[in-house]
């Protein structure tokens, strides 16, 4: 890596620890170690620790108990326990609906119980990756169990209406519940889960700047789901395990600095993400932007690179210091190209050559300079040995 630089734009991948949670969470290593489920007093801190923390992931749910908050261990376990969950309180109807853009955490699951003899649809994208809220609505029957639509799309960061997913599911069906992975959307906009009115909202600490190994999951008051977890009373008997108290507090810690940062992620985060968005669009010429004219999140950017492959991009990003993505981290060993491009019908000329840039609040203007200085030359350079020169000599003339 040339000059030591270290730009990091794969947010949506994980996120650093703010130093604020750190600091929260390093007397519960410490000092306050005791298990919280103990009866002796020095078990009583790390105790009233957690039931601050449930009462703060309230307020970032704007749910309207504690008790409707869970602990778990990560996006995929709360993904995992709101799926099987539902499934498993209810085995009488055996029809579900996902999206085709979903993380793999809600794709596989689905695919499991599809191999079960469940009826599954996965509801289509139009070519900026907007959900086709007409087929939901054409699907969704008497005999549906459970919707699952993710609120923010990792991989182009797309925002889905999900309360108008809820609102024509239960319009349809009262008794379909509804999960929403709200996992990339904690952080970056606003979660309200009375507004959404869904059944089950899960979210993932390290997205937002808390430590990997801790997530939450909203369950509205009612809504029955067996355990995933079988074992102690634990989390009122959803979740057995001993409450992980430091990851606890610092998801809670976490939350509410995402809380007070709404408006910078909104404006300033926006902007230096439109800032890359346009300069690598205009200094770049066989670039595309995937997402159109999308409703997205703040910090995220997927840009094609027309006829050259991503992995050779993103290692010659590596090279001088650039951390961005060709997917989702879950899938990135896989040589396929993103499930969810394809679903948007993205053209056989930018599928492969595809990078998602996620930016955070530690983003800053000099990375953004920096990566608008270096990428052009990069692109250029693998244009010369790119396969399809007649392609893009012709795409140039074009453009």
């Amino acid at each position: 890596m040339s000059d030591n630089k270290l730009i990091y734009l794969d947010n949506n991948a994980t996120s650093a620890i703010d130093e604020k949670v750190l600091e929260a969470m390093m007397p519960f290593f410490k000092e306050n170690y005791a298990n919280p489920s103990s009866m002796y007093s020095f078990g009583a801190t790390a105790q009233k620790a957690v039931v601050e923390a449930r009462g703060i992931m309230k307020d970032f749910f704007n749910a309207k108990s504690e008790k409707e908050i869970y602990f778990t261990g990560c996006g995929s376990e709360g993904a995992n326990t709101a799926i099987k969950g539902v499934l498993g309180a209810d085995k009488t109807k055996k029809h579900i609906i996902t999206t085709k853009v979903e993380h793999p955490c809600v794709l596989n699951p689905y695919k499991y119980y599809e191999s079960k003899g469940y009826n599954v649809d996965y509801i289509g994208v139009n070519s900026n990756g907007e959900l086709d809220l007409d087929e939901l609505k054409e699907k969704v029957s008497s005999n549906t169990a459970l919707v699952s639509c993710m609120y923010a799309n990792n991989e182009t960061g797309v925002i889905f209406p999900v309360e108008k997913v809820v609102d024509i599911v239960k319009s349809k069906n009262p008794d379909t519940k509804v999960f929403v992975d709200a996992v990339q959307a904690a952080g970056k906009i606003d979660i309200d889960v009375q507004k959404i009115n869904a059944d089950l909202v899960s979210v993932s600490g390290h997205k937002f700047h808390a430590p990997k190994g801790i997530g939450a999951l909203y369950a509205k008051a009612g809504t029955l789901f067996t355990p995933l977890i079988i074992g102690g009373h634990q989390e009122r008997g959803k979740r057995a395990g001993t409450e992980n108290v430091p990851y606890i507090v610092g998801i809670a810690k976490a939350a509410q600095l995402a809380k007070d940062s709404l408006n910078y992620e909104l404006t300033e985060v926006k902007r230096l993400r439109d800032k890359l968005e346009r300069g690598l669009l205009k200094s770049v010429f066989n670039t595309r932007l995937n997402s159109g004219v999308a409703n997205r999140v703040p910090n995220t950017t997927n840009i094609g690179f027309e006829y050259i492959e991503g992995e050779l991009i993103l290692l010659h990003f590596s090279d001088i210091g650039i951390c961005a993505s060709s997917g989702s981290a879950c899938t990135s060993g896989s040589l396929e190209p993103s499930h969810v491009l394809r679903a948007m019908g993205v053209p056989f000329t930018s599928l492969h050559g595809s990078v998602r840039f996620s930016l955070s609040r530690f983003t800053t203007e000099d990375e953004i300079d920096y990566v608008l200085e270096k990428v052009p030359a990069i692109i250029e350079k693998l244009v010369k040995i790119s396969p399809y020169q007649e392609e893009l000599e012709e795409l140039r003339a074009h453009k």
